[in-house]
């Protein structure tokens, strides 16, 4: 159900419901992909959870810009700050409280948008704690709920980087039209034992870089494997975890 598509008065009579926020962003994709790549894949993702939980959830539009700042170098990207994102999504998130919901999700397809949502939603959670009780605040993002069944593909990436074999792959299938031939990864590695700048490795710590440091062409990882058979799969993979949780989560009890 799309909040969006009700009228004002038939807002109370959802307020049991969870809503789900999907959260993207406008950003530079290597010379590959479309700017638009990160809303694109939540907003399918969020489409097909949407159908799968129509009787507990209510929807609202994909939020499709984030914060994306560390992308400014390459052109096309639409970034929000840090403080203005954050006040987005806590403005986003009192407006729902306010109208009545209890139970609020985010659903995350840009890891700029990690950080920022989490502080934003801990401020909310701060200023309701004592008179909302009942509260549920939470962010996830689709790459991180799903990360142990998306990594038991078998794909050649473990884990999503940048308009890499993942990304590659779902908008081979969302939107198939928009995938240029052309797929230079052109990262900069580093022999390092604690960190890549691409994140194929298990990076042990956070290394504070921006997009074009690490990567000439904007983009990161594996796209020439890309294929739509694989991009189905990580779709699908991705909304059965994610209409898991959210059934799980419309059943966590209010706290008294």
């Amino acid at each position: 159900m799309q909040l969006g598509e009700r009228n004002w008065t038939e807002i109370a009579a959802l307020n049991d419901r969870v809503v789900v926020c999907p959260i993207g962003s406008l950003e530079q994709h290597g010379h590959h992909l479309p700017l638009l790549t990160d809303s694109m894949i939540g907003s399918e993702i969020a489409k097909r959870v949407e159908a799968a939980t129509e009787e507990i959830a209510v929807f609202t539009p994909m939020l499709w810009t984030g914060a994306s700042h560390h992308h400014l170098s390459f052109p096309g990207t639409i970034s929000l700050s840090q403080t203005t994102y954050r006040s987005v999504i806590e403005d986003m998130a009192e407006s729902l409280i306010g109208a009545g919901f209890r139970k609020l999700f985010f659903l995350n397809s840009h890891a700029g948008n990690i950080v920022p949502a989490q502080s934003a939603l801990l401020e909310v959670q701060l200023r309701h704690r004592v008179i909302l009780p009942e509260l549920y605040l939470c962010v996830g993002s689709w790459f991180e709920l799903a990360q142990p069944e998306l990594a038991a593909l078998g794909l050649v990436q473990k884990k999503v980087i940048h308009a890499c074999e993942w990304e590659t792959s779902v908008i081979q299938v969302t939107h198939p039209e928009l995938v240029q031939a052309a797929r230079p990864a052109a990262r900069r590695d580093i022999d390092s034992a604690f960190w890549s700048p691409d994140h194929i490795k298990n990076n042990r710590l956070s290394v504070i870089r921006t997009m074009e440091q690490g990567s000439e062409t904007g983009a990161f990882g594996f796209p020439d494997d890309a294929t739509p058979e694989k991009g189905e799969l990580l779709i699908q993979t991705a909304t059965d975890v994610v209409v898991r949780f959210v059934k799980e989560y419309a059943t966590w009890p209010r706290v008294p």
